[in-house]
């Protein structure tokens, strides 16, 4: 229960700080915010490549001599 309302106050939270966010932002610069670049409790998309056993040596290619 006390995490469902530590969520809840961080959604209200986030949505105001991505409103003062965007009012302050030059939008020929940056992108518009939104609520989860804000909360900690947003889910996250996993971003790149996952590391495996048969990309690892094209690792080794490009920064190993």
């Amino acid at each position: 229960m006390a995490e469902a309302r530590a969520k809840d106050r961080w959604a209200h939270t986030s949505s105001i700080m991505a409103l003062v966010a965007n009012v302050n932002r030059d939008p020929k610069k940056t992108r518009a915010f939104r609520p989860s670049d804000f909360n900690p409790y947003a889910e996250r998309s996993p971003r790149g490549i996952p590391l495996t056993a048969s990309n690892i040596g094209l690792l080794k290619a490009v920064f190993v001599d």
